[in-house]
């Protein structure tokens, strides 16, 4: 069962076309008591399937105790968007609906290793002086 339609998957093979740079969707997974957790690798495996520039690691949070503390993931399930370096992009539980484009804004974002953000964001940005733990949540209501 596909969670992308054909339609969708033509568009998002359209916006991934010109990804100049290869991206890297590590998920970490388990079988049980996680729920979306096999969604959540079909959808990955779906968009990676779509871009010769996207591969798919899958880790078991349980067991692959190494890329768990790598990457510092600390619930599922979860997908690091990761390039020619770990930005610190995740994703917790399966971005569907307004999150997938959010999702895949990320994979752009990563395979061509910077953002759109204009010269005012990027200045206050750089006044920052410690790190900064940022974490978006939304629900479908």
């Amino acid at each position: 069962m596909a969670l992308l339609s054909d339609r969708d998957a033509r568009d998002v093979r359209t916006q991934l076309a010109t990804l100049p740079a290869p991206v890297t969707l590590v998920n970490f997974t388990q079988e049980l008591a996680c729920q979306y957790c096999r969604e959540m690798e079909l959808l990955l495996k779906e968009v990676a399937a779509l871009s010769d520039k996207i591969a798919v690691e899958v880790y078991n949070f349980q067991l692959d105790k190494a890329q768990v503390a790598q990457y510092r993931v600390d619930k599922i399930p979860a997908t690091v968007v990761a390039g020619a370096k770990d930005y610190g992009i995740r994703f917790y539980g399966i971005p569907l609906g307004y999150e997938f484009s959010a999702f895949l804004a990320a994979i752009k974002d990563v395979s061509r290793g910077g953002t759109d953000l204009g010269a005012e964001s990027r200045a206050a940005l750089a006044e920052l002086d410690q790190p900064v733990h940022l974490e978006v949540f939304s629900t479908p209501t």
